[in-house]
């Protein structure tokens, strides 16, 4: 598992080109809650809007997802853990006013893009009223 690459995944990577080609500008691996910490893929933090980028093996993707004959308990009990605290980050992120926008790693990313940069739009017209 320490080969397992937890920041600029292949998914991240293009995912981020494609909002970069779009000239919607962010910051990456950012700190977006400190106790328990955790770390936005992709923030926006002017319009606080924050992005995940979720592989569908280790976070229980409803389509792809699959669950590994061997050490099957233990794998189980990681992957559950892990959505958990994905549902505990987004309660903790939208009670502090943040928007999450959570993407499967199957997910084109330029639908993917598009959707982001509409929010990022979004929160940022309502924060210039």
């Amino acid at each position: 598992m320490q080969r397992v690459r937890q920041k600029n995944t292949s998914a991240e990577s293009i995912l981020r080109r494609e909002l970069y080609a779009r000239g919607v500008r962010y910051r990456i691996h950012v700190p977006v809650l400190t106790k328990p910490r955790r770390v936005a893929d992709i923030a926006f933090c002017g319009p606080r809007v924050a992005v995940f980028v979720d592989g569908c093996f280790w976070h229980g993707c409803p389509l792809h997802a699959t669950w590994p004959k061997m050490n099957a308990e233990f794998w189980r009990a990681k992957i559950l853990a892990n959505m958990e605290r994905d549902r505990d980050t987004n309660k903790r992120l939208q009670a502090d006013g943040w928007r999450v926008v959570r993407v499967w790693a199957h997910e084109p990313p330029e639908r993917a893009a598009v959707r982001i940069a509409k929010i990022v739009e979004k929160r940022k017209a309502r924060n210039r009223t």
